[in-house]
């Protein structure tokens, strides 16, 4: 199949943004320079003959100005008038909703009906029709279910910030509320349950396609914070990921992200995407991050040239939103298949690798820098349905949560007590044993007839003067909530003993703090116990699988395989954690073993 690069380009015109009224006050004198910003964006997309969707938002709704430039734009162009429920916090906003607030997923579920009709009834006077495509930094299912049933021409709307959670709020001093991790990382058909989950069929497609607020580096933003690495030259300025160049600055960390999200085409059918979604307020002629004004303007117009050159090439083809959104749901037939990206580091040019993958009954990652060890899990299929705003239990929190999070919650590396959420396995001979997260390796990707394989290059343990070389092969089965996991001794150790112990460490959340545990069951097939902190095992022989269900997030996690004994461990009140483990013990050949997640009672 020939590749297809596929590039949102999106504009908002905001005359009250909110980066710029914090920094330089508000007036006319804000309102202007906002308006050439604007201008000056639309220019650079043009001239490299790129088309554009320009997502009003509800300030400009006020403004003639902008309404007619929307429209020539269209008409010239070819560009897509959206709209906004970014860009609230006006002072028309302001003094008719008497509120400071401005996340439309945080208002109680009638004020945000009230502000889409009030939104999206303004745009229609304005334009005489209703918009194609909406956007937010995160929209709930509540609110898109509302817009489509109200407003059925919307067909795509921007959903989600990947990854923006505990890690941005930490970054902004503990000030900056956007809690949205655990969603996907490119464009998904939303389940109409929660928003962050692919939709599972046709009963469950909440009628929209999403996509990301920026395409962003999927291995820095997971270790850092995500308001640095996204294909904006806005991030890259403010990650300082840029150098001086005689008289100039070059980035070429953003080019290299721009062409890691083409070569995502390999794992994914050929298709590929990328988006740029751009509001003024960090254009301002004051500079920000202490680049100045001519810095922000040149590497805004040369990332527009770099697409520009990949279209030229026929590498690169530019839609407006609601174009692709009818692009994906001819390309993409079926609700099951998988989403995948094998990732390298391009931040600092390292060895270090991640897979991730997502569909609609789970999203994972691999440490392939760990042995292929799972460093995080969102049972999807779990479908929970959280519901976001004032009157809710997640006034802010819209996060969909974890059972493995290494960041939030230590993964292999941990204090002298206590446990961190990781899936890996042990080996031991001799009475020695090495835990394969500590062995750094490779994966070779392969597409199987129901999902996918990662084999790792093998690698060289030595326990107590034994050489044992590992290989690990992960096969996710599409559409199930179902990886199995091939260990293999790939040498002849003669008549020594090998064991493998297959474990799972988790927990639940959506923060690096855990929640009461008490209400959790573990067991191994018929025997059982509830939660209490006490440091308890069940373990048996010849056992068929081992299990926990977690109440709190609707999941039931189970581990089986060929393995000789099976194992539930639950933690204490310092190691707030639950674990699961397969052994077996070989003199060749290895342990196969399955991980299953499924929604819970």
């Amino acid at each position: 199949m020939e590749n297809k690069f596929i590039v949102n380009i999106i504009h908002r015109p905001e005359l009250s943004p909110e980066y710029a009224e914090k920094a330089l006050g508000k007036g006319k004198d804000v309102r202007d320079e906002s308006l050439d910003i604007f201008r000056f964006q639309q220019d650079c997309a043009h001239k490299y003959g790129l088309k554009t969707t320009i997502q009003i938002t509800y300030a400009s709704l006020f403004s003639d100005v902008i309404i007619e430039m929307a429209k020539e734009a269209n008409r010239e162009y070819g560009d897509e008038i959206g709209l906004s429920l970014l860009g609230l916090p006006c002072p028309e906003f302001k003094e008719k909703y008497q509120t400071e607030d401005f996340c439309i997923w945080m208002f109680d579920d009638k004020r945000k009906e009230e502000i889409v009709d009030d939104v999206f009834g303004k745009f229609y006077e304005k334009f005489g029709f209703y918009p194609a495509s909406t956007s937010s930094y995160f929209l709930d299912a509540y609110t898109i279910n509302y817009i489509k049933k109200k407003y059925p021409t919307v067909k795509c709307a921007v959903a989600t910030c990947w990854e923006e959670g505990p890690k941005a709020y930490h970054t902004c001093n503990n000030s900056w509320y956007t809690f949205m991790d655990g969603g996907p990382w490119n464009p998904w058909i939303p389940s109409k349950i929660n928003s962050h989950c692919p939709a599972s069929d046709a009963e469950d497609d909440a009628g929209i396609v999403a996509i990301p607020h920026l395409s962003r580096d999927l291995m820095a933003c997971f270790d850092g914070n995500g308001s640095n690495f996204g294909t904006h030259p806005q991030n890259v300025l403010r990650g300082m990921i840029y150098y001086k160049d005689g008289d100039g600055y070059e980035y070429p960390y953003l080019y290299n992200l721009i062409d890691q999200y083409r070569h995502l085409a390999k794992y994914n059918d050929g298709y590929s995407y990328n988006m740029m979604f751009v509001g003024p307020g960090w254009l301002n002629r004051r500079g920000r991050w202490e680049a100045p004004y001519e810095l922000l303007a040149k590497s805004y117009d040369d990332g527009m040239k770099y697409y520009g050159k990949l279209k030229a090439e026929g590498k690169l083809v530019d839609m407006t939103m609601s174009e692709f959104a009818d692009y994906y749901r001819a390309s993409h037939p079926g609700y099951k298949r998988g989403e995948c990206a094998l990732w390298k580091d391009i931040l600092y040019g390292s060895n270090k690798s991640y897979f991730w993958y997502a569909d609609p009954s789970m999203r994972t990652c691999l440490d392939f820098n760990q042995g292929g060890a799972m460093i995080d899990l969102r049972p999807y299929v779990a479908r929970i349905p959280q519901k976001t705003g004032i009157g809710t239990e997640n006034v802010y929190d819209a996060s969909y949560p974890y059972l493995i999070q290494i960041n939030y919650r230590a993964g292999f590396f941990t204090h002298y007590a206590g446990a961190g959420t990781i899936k890996s396995c042990r080996v031991s001979a001799r009475g020695e044993s090495a835990d394969l997260c500590l062995c750094r390796t490779m994966a070779t990707y392969q597409k199987t007839a129901n999902g996918v394989s990662l084999t790792t290059d093998p690698v060289i343990l030595n326990l107590g003067g034994l050489e044992v070389i590992v290989q690990s092969v992960f096969t996710i089965v599409e559409g199930e909530g179902k990886v199995i996991t091939e260990r293999r001794i790939l040498n002849d150790i003669g008549d020594e003993k090998v064991t493998f112990e297959e474990y799972f460490t988790g927990a639940f959340g959506t923060t690096e703090y855990q929640a009461d545990m008490s209400d959790l069951t573990l067991a191994v097939d018929g025997e059982g116990m509830q939660y209490s902190y006490l440091g308890r095992k069940i373990t048996k022989k010849n056992a068929a699988s081992a299990r926990v269900t977690v109440p709190a997030v609707l999941t039931l996690i189970e581990m089986g395989g060929d393995n000789d004994e099976a194992e539930v461990e639950e933690g204490i009140a310092f190691s707030p954690v639950y674990r699961l483990a397969l052994r077996k013990t070989v003199q060749k050949g290895g342990i196969t073993t399955w991980l299953k997640l499924q929604k819970a009672n």
